[in-house]
């Protein structure tokens, strides 16, 4: 943190332009000023996701997921709501909250049996929130869980990034969660 705090001190401004300065500075206090007004109404969210998750009758089950605790536990819940029957399959849950792939054919193709080719990229037309939330649990869950460990070290094994890495476990327990 010291460190840190050095090199903000030594950083060189990108200007010293008054007309950027000045409205930059008025709209980050009027930012704040806002987030600041929002503070009780966020209480009173925390407060009633804290009340309508203590009396659902499928808390425990996410209680007890390695690594959720307290914040991400109801948010994963909220995220698969109170009828099972909703979903049809885990693909439709990874898909609708981003956490599955998309894979795009090009036309062109790839000279394998007529194949086109195709990449895979990450999903940008989803819930962002609960896409997070969902990157956010796969991320601790490595921490407590022997499996979800191993998953992550394997896919990094194979080339892929931290981020793909965790996607790819968030997916595994998206399935996991849809057995349950």
């Amino acid at each position: 943190m010291l460190e840190r705090l050095q090199l903000v001190q030594q950083a060189q401004a990108l200007t010293q332009d008054s007309a950027v300065i000045e409205p930059a500075t008025v709209r980050v206090q009027m930012l704040a000023r806002q987030l600041k007004n929002l503070l009780p109404d966020i209480a009173r969210y925390d407060q009633k996701i804290a009340e309508l998750f203590a009396t659902h009758p499928d808390r425990f089950l996410f209680e007890n997921l390695p690594g959720a605790g307290r914040v991400l536990a109801p948010r994963l819940l909220s995220a698969l709501g109170s009828d099972p029957y909703r979903w049809e399959s885990a693909q439709e849950i990874a898909t609708l909250y981003g956490v599955a792939p998309v894979r795009r054919a090009s036309g062109q193709k790839s000279g394998k049996k007529g194949e086109k080719k195709a990449s895979v990229r990450f999903r940008q037309a989803c819930p962002k929130f609960l896409r997070q939330s969902f990157h956010e649990f796969a991320g601790c869950s490595i921490r407590y869980c022997c499996w979800a460990r191993a998953h992550y070290e394997a896919q990094r094994a194979q080339g892929k990034g931290h981020h793909v890495a965790l996607r790819a476990l968030a997916f595994k327990w998206i399935r996991i969660l849809f057995a349950c």
